[in-house]
């Protein structure tokens, strides 16, 4: 896992002729990151990078040598986990004790090894 300074770094290296969505994926195949670091890095709201997201996974998807990877939200209260939700933002409030304390799903690609 890397630190965040060298992810920082890592970021400002990615050439700027690439696409947004390439440099999320080259962000992305490197580490697990929030929407929130992906924005900071990549000098874009966060909302853009979440509009991004789903377009990624179908990129990913074509290509059977990597696989995209989510680590889901989880409600900090009661450590309910998001396992099974469809879309790729941040919950407002868990269903099970109503907090909104919840922390922000991660996303990362892997390289999938035969």
């Amino acid at each position: 896992m890397a630190f965040p300074f060298e992810l920082a770094y890592h970021a400002s290296m990615l050439p700027p002729e690439r696409t947004v969505r390439q440099r999320m994926i080259d962000l992305l195949a490197s580490t697990r990151l929030s929407s929130h670091q992906l924005a900071q890095m990549l000098g874009i709201p966060e909302r853009q990078v979440e509009e991004h997201l789903p377009h990624i996974v179908k990129t990913v998807a074509r290509d059977r040598s990597r696989r995209f990877v989510l680590d889901p939200s989880a409600c900090s209260d009661c450590g309910f986990l998001f396992r099974d939700r469809a879309k790729l933002t941040r919950p407002s409030r868990c269903p099970t004790c109503r907090s909104e304390a919840i922390t922000a799903p991660r996303y990362g690609i892997d390289s999938v090894t035969r």
